[in-house]
């Protein structure tokens, strides 16, 4: 059976979360900024065209926003990750194999798939095309319609608006994604299956948008007289394999129509796992930056007993502003005796770390944990001299998740203070409606 992908990925995904709970939105230029209201993550399509550029400092265009009275808002992460769980849930309706790319994209295997499935609510399936569309030139493909009742369920179902493009490789459902989102006469859906215009197509796509070609890929290809997709699909296999090596050969073969990726469903190991945040105010007392060590500690704790691993090294590191004078930066490196996720091994780690970096008389703008050597929580090499009673702590961590993963008031450890005046700032951060009792949509 020949593959079939289909690539689903949501418009201007942080800026349609905020959208749909506040339609007063639709069609007003709207930026979401990153952790302490920092950078511009994501733009509307009206923002855009503004020249508003992704990752441009907020305070470079506060007269921009002043002018033209863009609404700008905080990240507001635990709604954005709700909103994508539902996306990807109405998609999984559509076709059960599918692989979540990133949270606001997932590839989905098509082959085999029959238009007449019908969805848990009995929703129609008529198509309705949009209404400024001519579609007498060309009847639209069985998959364009099914790709259509995707986009109207995902839109009914969750409010957001997404773009999904269709062929028989990852590499062209990303180029037909690319131009579904971004010309009008599309609709929202494109297939390139069968499609008698498929070299025309690549002739347009540039190299930087081809999936899996970066910058410095790209201005090596141009180097060598490549301009576009068409050009790459045409290359030399075995010049491309002593250039670019197998990766290089694999994105020749998809846009040639050869499926060299499958979909993931089982995303390799994680090597490491990294939580660090830049302070809403610079710190200067050892007692501030412990408590903050401590708070990414738990956090990185957390991440580990998600994906039922431990870690056997900790590192810890400390900055201050890169643009003053005596800048500092320092990191320390422990090694568990035994492979751990247990919070408090995890949180007095961090203390120790901290203790022997920090220097008096610094204002630090950031601080961070790293933990490596992850191995599977099930294949851990216990100590022989190891005190600690391990089932015991297990128990408790498996408690203590299970209550923060209900309440809104988590519990947390002492050492990660109360105050917080550090803390980052979400000074313009939305009401997180989805997952927060306190923080429902008020409707007058």
């Amino acid at each position: 059976m020949n593959k079939i992908f289909a690539l689903a990925d949501c418009n201007n995904f942080y800026v349609s979360c905020e959208r749909v709970f506040n339609p007063k939105l639709e069609h007003r230029p709207v930026i979401v900024l990153s952790n302490n209201d920092g950078c511009v993550v994501a733009r509307s399509n009206e923002a855009k065209a503004l020249n508003i550029g992704m990752g441009v400092p907020a305070f470079e265009i506060k007269d921009l926003i002043k002018k033209h009275n863009i609404e700008v808002f905080s990240s507001n992460y635990t709604l954005y990750a709700d909103m994508s769980s539902r996306v990807m849930d109405t998609l999984a309706a559509f076709a059960p194999d599918i692989e979540i790319y990133s949270i606001d994209e997932a590839f989905l295997n098509l082959a085999g798939w029959h238009p007449q499935a019908q969805l848990g609510d009995g929703l129609s399936r008529d198509y309705h095309p949009h209404p400024d569309k001519n579609n007498q030139d060309e009847a639209a493909t069985p998959l364009t319609e099914y790709g259509h009742r995707m986009r109207q369920t995902i839109k009914k179902w969750t409010g957001m608006p997404v773009s999904i493009g269709i062929a028989e490789t990852k590499t062209l459902a990303k180029i037909a994604n690319h131009l579904a989102k971004r010309s009008a006469e599309f609709d929202g859906v494109m297939d390139l299956t069968n499609s008698p215009n498929l070299e025309q197509i690549l002739a347009a796509v540039p190299l930087e948008k081809i999936w899996g070609i970066g910058i410095r890929s790209a201005i090596k290809l141009k180097r060598a007289g490549f301009k576009s997709a068409l050009d790459l699909s045409k290359a030399n296999i075995n010049w491309i394999k002593a250039k670019f090596g197998v990766m290089g050969v694999r994105t020749v073969y998809e846009l040639q129509n050869t499926p060299c990726y499958e979909l993931e469903h089982n995303p390799p190991a994680r090597q490491s796992i990294v939580v660090s945040r830049m302070f809403g105010t610079p710190i200067e007392s050892i007692e501030q930056l412990k408590e903050a060590a401590a708070v990414y500690a738990s956090r990185a704790g957390e991440k580990l007993r998600q994906h039922n691993l431990a870690a056997g090294i900790m590192s810890v590191f400390v900055t201050t502003s890169r643009f003053i004078k005596n800048k500092y930066f320092n990191s320390h490196t422990l090694a568990f005796d035994t492979p751990t996720s247990d919070t408090t091994e995890l949180i007095r780690a961090a203390s120790t770390g901290i203790e022997r970096i920090y220097r008096e008389k610094c204002q630090f703008k950031k601080c961070g944990v790293i933990l490596l050597c992850l191995v599977p929580e099930n294949r851990v090499q216990h100590n022989l001299f190891d005190r600690t009673d391990r089932e015991k702590s297990r128990r408790l961590m498996k408690v203590v998740d299970a209550i923060n993963a209900r309440s809104g008031a988590p519990i947390r450890w002492a050492a990660e203070g109360l105050d917080r005046s550090w803390h980052v700032e979400f000074k313009r951060r939305s009401s997180r409606y989805t997952t927060d009792w306190n923080e429902l949509l008020k409707v007058k």
